[in-house]
């Protein structure tokens, strides 16, 4: 439950820091970036505590998260990279803890 809770937490912190003048659609933008995890339906279970998503789901690959880093430095897209990446750096933390690994 903590780890859901920074989830929400991070992007609001990151959006009143560095995007004080429009926070609150900067917060919406990065809101909207947690539909990545769409890609859950797809598992088979669709939840497991034990399971680490980044490497596993689709859009938790490298290669998109590469992808993700390059939003982060374009103008127009970054507030989508930015939530995308707090998404996979607090879902590669969650896999630390729980499973003592960074990638699945």
């Amino acid at each position: 439950m903590f780890h859901l809770s920074l989830h929400f937490i991070v992007p609001a912190l990151i959006a009143a820091l560095f995007f004080r003048p429009r926070w609150q659609f900067a917060y919406l933008v990065m809101m909207a970036t947690m539909l990545v995890d769409l890609d859950h339906l797809l598992a088979i279970p669709i939840y497991d505590a034990s399971r680490c998503s980044i490497g596993f789901h689709p859009l938790h690959q490298p290669w998109f998260i590469a992808l993700y880093i390059a939003l982060c430095f374009l103008p127009k897209t970054r507030l989508v990279g930015v939530g995308l990446m707090i998404h996979m750096v607090l879902d590669s933390i969650d896999c630390q803890v729980t499973n003592g690994i960074w990638i699945n």
